[in-house]
């Protein structure tokens, strides 16, 4: 008998599949990060982290075009793999990982959640969402007897924010504090409070979000044992900066090196941002989807 590949519900990878796709990931990061060459890790990055990354690069490689003098390696070990059973494609997975980027006195010990996606059959690996977070903020994530993860399903009525809702409850939000569905906190209510009183002499500011939920940059999350979900997730956000006659909004290097158009009186910076929330279950005593990580990205910039 013939098992269809995108009709079967099968592991999205095997464990040692999913150790080589980490791997190469982290080669080709520190090759494009030494060398600040955007090409070097382009077909191992897509969604949200591949458009953060790309346009970081680019700008640091106009900033300084012989590389990264500074380069340290990035080493990812104790790599844990989070492997959802599912039919079709997309398939995905999730290596919770320890680096040493927090090796130095005084960090905090963090976790890097790298999530990795397959398009199709014969599609690479790429890594679409990257979460840094304390071990302790982190909820357990549910299994079955093979060790395999719990998908959630974007539209999963079980939540009490379906996943495909998040980018725009989110981005709503910020823009007019309803409706009110998150955990107070610096990617929160903070975010929405700082941009609210920011306040320069001569320059006024006006912010623009929206919700980044499609392809590869569509949600995606896993049961965990309380029933609640962990859950990544895609925005876009803008800032415009008007100056008052006589005035120019600054520009430092990062900005001016994705510049189009010529600043005059008006600058808008546009970023891209990762979330991990935990979403509790629906009917759940504290209700509120709470913040674990925000990344977020400087991608274009405008003049006018």
């Amino acid at each position: 008998m013939t098992v269809h590949g995108e009709l079967a519900v099968v592991p999205a990878a095997t464990r040692s599949e999913a150790a080589r796709a980490l791997k190469d990931f982290t080669t080709a990061y520190n090759a494009a990060d030494k060398a600040y060459d955007p090409a070097l890790d382009a077909d191992r990055v897509t969604g949200p982290l591949g458009a953060i990354n790309q346009a970081g690069l680019k700008a640091r490689q106009r900033n300084n075009p012989d590389g990264n003098a500074n380069h340290q390696p990035l080493e990812l070990t104790d790599a844990r793999y989070l492997i959802p059973k599912k039919a079709g494609w997309p398939r995905w997975f999730l290596a919770d990982t320890d680096s040493n980027r927090d090796e130095d006195s005084g960090k905090l010990d963090t976790r890097w959640l790298l999530v990795f996606v397959k398009s199709g059959p014969g599609a690479g690996w790429k890594t679409a969402y990257l979460s840094v977070v304390a071990p302790s903020q982190l909820p357990a994530v549910a299994v079955d007897d093979d060790g395999r993860a719990e998908p959630v399903a974007a539209d999963s009525s079980e939540l009490a924010v379906a996943p495909k809702d998040l980018g725009t409850q989110y981005t709503e939000y910020l823009q007019k504090g309803a409706p009110d569905v998150f955990a107070p906190g610096t990617a929160t209510s903070g975010w929405r409070e700082a941009r609210r009183t920011t306040r320069r002499a001569g320059f006024s500011y006006q912010y623009i979000d929206r919700p980044l939920d499609g392809g590869t940059f569509a949600p995606l999350g896993l049961e965990t044992e309380d029933g609640g979900a962990l859950v990544f997730f895609s925005s876009k956000h803008f800032e415009r900066q008007t100056a008052a006659k006589g005035l120019r909004p600054p520009l430092n290097p990062d900005v001016e090196a994705l510049l189009t158009g010529e600043v005059k009186s008006t600058l808008t910076k546009e970023r891209v941002s990762s979330q991990l929330v935990y979403v509790p279950k629906k009917g759940a005593k504290d209700g509120k989807v709470a913040m674990l990580n925000r990344l977020p990205g400087l991608t274009a910039a405008k003049g006018s």
